[in-house]
């Protein structure tokens, strides 16, 4: 069966079912209990997917709004920064959150945690890490090869979070490097022990973010798992970008991360698109830099009103929110070294009102791409795919405080 074969079974079931929209790309996303009508996913990023910015992003286009990832460890431990990542608003429905763990029992502990206090509706357990001190203590993007962890800690995932009929999913890369490949064999691993999505991410550990996404590997794994969803991440940088991976690999969904940083209108647009509609958003700099104080303000009640705080945290998405826009690096310098609201009101006041949607120049990719780094392993890890008495000593040292995938 070709990934062409299932993208277009599902859109003759969708037309035979009479959906109201003929038009649409995709049906909704079914996870367990839980439908997304627009099956797009906001991927975890560290310092960035918090309350405030998921706000903006739901506000343009419909999707799963996932927050940042929370090591099990620290959940359990109650540590107050990861009680803050797992907030979310009142009115955000489902809640979704990306936990890390390398550690079956204390992935059970979390995830009965956020059972037995009704703090998620949805979870997701990330296997996509690539940052060395991760990888190095065999986490990460680095756990699938040792498949009987992966699959004692995914599978303890699904037992506790079945208690209160919540989905779990799994995020993932290829593999470690072209050598030593992973996703399929987690992927049917995952299936098999009751998870409701798999997500692909079409790079190796060793890739980082260099080079291209490999669409290739997410159409491979979307064949072999033709009884579970299956969403792509990676090069979406765009709705016509998501609309090429659907036809290109047959996913149920995609997975947005860097090319919505700085860009929370691209949900709107990737909703339209996967509605059958061509209207794209093209803000002028006066929204811009409307966007960007509104993110600023909501941030000060995430950070329990210290606006100092705040102001440090928006800095980041100064050079994300004016790429392609000509407002002069004096001013950007500025942006970036603010500490209060009323600075970043006066600056942002400077603009140009008058500078329009640029173009060309604002699309594209977003963020650094980097080039492709040795995978830090620990020693002997690509020996066996079982982890061996030392392995297991120190493994339990890989939950740390980072994201990515």
């Amino acid at each position: 069966m070709t990934a062409q074969t299932l993208h277009d079974d599902r859109t003759r079931a969708e037309t035979q079912a009479g959906s109201a929209d003929s038009q649409a790309l995709l049906p909704p996303l079914q996870l367990g209990p839980i439908t997304v009508d627009t099956p797009v996913v906001l991927a975890p990023m560290a310092g960035i997917t918090n309350t405030a910015f998921r706000r903006l992003c739901r506000e343009h286009g419909g999707g799963l709004y996932v927050n940042e990832m929370v090591t099990a460890r620290a959940l359990v431990e109650r540590r107050p920064e990861s009680m803050r990542i797992i907030k979310h608003e009142p009115d955000e429905r489902p809640r979704s959150m990306q936990l890390y763990s390398v550690d079956p029992v204390t992935t059970g502990h979390a995830v009965r945690m956020l059972v037995e206090e009704d703090r998620a509706d949805h979870i997701d357990l990330n296997f996509g890490c690539p940052v060395p001190k991760v990888t190095r203590k065999g986490g990460g993007s680095a756990l699938p090869w040792k498949i009987r962890l992966f699959e004692s800690i995914v599978s303890t995932a699904v037992r506790e979070a079945s208690r209160a009929n919540i989905p779990v999913t799994v995020k993932m890369r290829k593999g470690i490097d072209e050598d030593h490949l992973t996703c399929l064999e987690a992927g049917k691993v995952a299936r098999d022990v009751g998870v409701a999505a798999v997500a692909l991410h079409g790079r190796t550990a060793r890739q980082h973010y260099s080079g291209k996404a490999d669409w290739d590997a997410i159409a491979a794994l979307r064949e072999s798992l033709p009884d579970i969803p299956v969403l792509g991440n990676g090069d979406i940088w765009s709705a016509e970008d998501a609309v090429r991976m659907v036809e290109q690999t047959g996913v149920d969904g995609v997975v947005v991360g860097r090319g919505c940083q700085g860009r929370p209108w691209l949900f709107g647009d990737l909703q339209a698109a996967f509605e059958g509609r061509e209207e794209r958003h093209r803000p002028a700099l006066p929204e811009v830099s409307a966007t960007l104080l509104r993110h600023a303000k909501l941030l000060i009640p995430y950070f329990d009103g210290d606006e100092r705080k705040a102001m440090q945290d928006i800095r980041k998405h100064v050079a994300w929110y004016f790429k392609g826009y000509p407002v002069g690096s004096q001013l950007r310098t500025q942006l970036v070294t603010v500490d209060s609201l009323a600075m970043l009101e006066d600056l942002l006041g400077q603009l140009d009102q008058s500078i329009g949607y640029p173009g060309a120049d604002v699309e594209g990719p977003r963020g650094r791409a980097g080039s492709p780094k040795k995978v830090h392993l620990p020693e002997d890890w690509l020996a066996s795919q079982e982890l061996n008495e030392a392995q297991r000593e120190m493994i339990a040292a890989a939950e740390v405080d980072t994201s990515g995938g």
